[in-house]
């Protein structure tokens, strides 16, 4: 990688991208200043030597090209500085975000599912989330792909995805003019509708009408020759002409409005792929994932960017219509738009089963560089080392990847296959935070990312979990039936494949005595069910288990009271937790 230290590199790069800016700012106004000059000096010109009309003419002629000259130049260093401006907001986001400052960031709310294995329960989603802290998509179907991903419990091809996360991890340049150009546009259809629209898109034009604006145009040019050299003298049949080509363009204007109007909603989303589709062909890849990916994108001819190119230059063309003088005249003396809508319709037809493949590629590396970017911003996280073992999780100095480091307790965890265990701990000891940092180490090495941890070892496993429930108004169900609905889920889930099972305090909704014997009971069925897992209880008779199943481990936090003040070390240990403190938090903020 670039550096071993990420905030050093984004302060470079934030210092030389900021320089970058401010010279195109520079050149910007001298453009600016030029063109006036320019203006001025062609009035001026054109002016003084108004009597001699062939040196006006000439003096007019030149002051034009080279006030277009300079307008081309200022627009090209226009977008290069909102490119380079892009880049500044990247690595000052990515400054702010090292300093915890990320609660402002998207939530991710739309991908939140109660009926999920887990992302309800972890924090997966929401303020101060997982998804929150890691993503840095610019697309919609990135952002969607990249919660897919955290969502998906695949267990297979771990190995696989930790290679293109490593690769595009080493590539922080790559990455950020990939994100940068992404931005530049703002797209509002999303790619699922040009898909479906391009899909059940049907041609209105006869193939038989492809050399029609050929022929007329080149008709319109040869009359043009014959009226000014006086062959043709008749000038009223350039008249009878035009509005032949307007009566034949008018037969299919009503079909050509309704694809303008649909072409004008995805223009911009096929010029910001045509940019992101260049980037992907023109990196070297080593993983064997990425290379397929690029494969995925190149036809038997051409490359996807080059064909998207061409559409991108029709679909501008067709939007010229917009100028009615320009449309009038085009399409009467050359028939522009029947000449931009065959080559529009021949497109579609083309290639309309590829889009499918090249929007897939485009989401797809705007998700996994932003895996790639969370490698690079935290070197010291360790990939699990992927195994088939005894042991699902045997980590050593595990921690939430989410907690302040400097005050972060870390836990050393072996976790066998089908073992069981049983976690007790005074309130706020950190039994909820454990759960989910075991949970977290799951799902983010499911994905291929690397984890909170000095070592890993790991044997992929799906996840599942209750921790989480609440009563349903709209469905008339109860919290504790909710709950057991959800633990129904569980049973029937671990059957049809091997799970990790997370448990917090589970049969809430329900007395003591029963909670006791209903969740010795549950414990039971998972363990004779060969499951693996955690459960965290207060419920201390349940301890009692590891006596007589030799599955069952018990673990617990403590918590001390020294010198009338509560004290957590946060420490997993072996063993069953004797104090408990509800008593002495009631008495301490006089509640009781």
């Amino acid at each position: 990688m670039t550096h071993t230290n990420p905030t050093e590199y984004y302060r470079e790069r934030l210092e030389h991208y900021k320089l970058q800016s401010k010279a195109l700012y520079k050149r910007m106004t001298v453009l600016s200043t030029l063109r006036v000059l320019v203006f001025l000096a062609a009035a001026f010109g054109i002016c003084f030597y108004f009597s001699f009309w062939q040196l006006a003419l000439i003096i007019a002629v030149v002051c034009i090209a080279l006030f277009v000259y300079l307008l081309a130049n200022h627009t090209h260093v226009k977008h290069q500085k909102k490119f380079y401006d892009a880049l500044i907001k990247i690595n000052q986001d990515e400054l702010t975000i090292a300093s915890g400052e990320f609660y402002d960031r998207d939530k991710g709310l739309e991908f939140q599912d109660p009926k999920h294995y887990y992302s309800l329960d972890i924090d997966l989603f929401g303020r101060g989330s997982f998804f929150q802290y890691v993503n840095r998509t610019e697309t919609k179907e990135g952002k969607e792909q990249l919660a897919n991903a955290i969502k998906a419990n695949e267990v297979n091809n771990v190995k696989l995805r930790q290679e293109v996360i490593k690769e595009l991890a080493s590539k922080p340049k790559w990455r950020q003019f990939y994100a940068a150009n992404a931005s530049l546009v703002a797209v509002e259809t999303p790619a699922k509708t040009i898909i479906s629209w391009l899909g059940n898109y049907k041609s209105f034009l006869p193939r038989l009408i492809k050399w029609m604006p050929l022929v007329f145009s080149v008709s319109t040019i040869i009359l043009f020759i014959g009226i000014a050299t006086e062959v043709i003298t008749n000038q009223n049949i350039l008249g009878f002409w035009f509005f032949a080509g307007l009566a034949l363009t008018g037969k299919y204007v009503k079909q050509t409005n309704q694809l303008s109007s649909n072409v004008d909603k995805v223009k911009d989303t096929f010029r910001q792929y045509t940019v992101l589709l260049d980037l992907i062909e023109n990196e070297i890849f080593q993983s064997e994932l990425l290379q397929q990916k690029q494969k995925q994108i190149k036809s038997e001819t051409e490359k996807a960017s080059v064909i998207f190119k061409k559409l991108s230059r029709s679909l501008d063309a067709l939007d010229n219509r917009n100028n009615i003088i320009g449309a009038i005249f085009g399409n009467g003396l050359f028939l522009t738009d029947i000449k931009n809508t065959y080559r529009i319709e021949q497109w579609i037809e083309t290639y309309k089963t590829k889009v499918v493949d090249w929007f897939e590629v485009v989401s797809f590396f705007d998700a996994y560089s932003t895996l790639g970017n969370f490698v690079y911003n935290h070197p010291e996280y360790v990939f699990p080392v992927i195994h088939n073992s005894k042991h699902i999780i045997k980590s050593e100095g595990l921690g939430h990847p989410l907690l302040n480091a400097g005050k972060r307790v870390d836990s050393d965890v072996i976790i066998e296959k089908e073992q069981f265990f049983i976690v007790t701990g005074a309130n706020m000891a950190g039994k909820s935070t454990f759960l989910r940092t075991i949970s977290l180490h799951i799902v983010m090495a499911n994905v291929g990312l690397p984890v909170c941890a000095k070592s890993s070892f790991y044997t992929p496993i799906k996840l599942i979990t209750s921790m989480r429930t609440s009563d349903s108004l709209t469905d008339d169900s109860s919290y504790f039936f909710s709950e057991l609905t959800r633990l129904k889920y569980i049973v029937d889930t671990i059957n049809e494949d091997p799970y990790f099972i997370v448990l917090d305090e589970i049969l809430k909704g329900t007395n003591s005595t029963d909670k006791a014997i209903g969740s010795r009971k549950f414990v039971e069925k998972l363990v004779s069910s060969n499951a693996t897992g955690i459960i965290a209880t207060h419920d201390l008779s349940l301890c009692e288990a590891e006596k007589e199943l030799e599955a069952i481990k018990n673990y617990y936090f403590d918590a001390k009271i020294i010198n009338d003040e509560l004290h957590f070390d946060y420490k997993l240990k072996q063993g069953v937790c004797k104090n408990m403190n509800a008593s002495f938090l009631l008495k301490k903020m006089e509640i009781v």
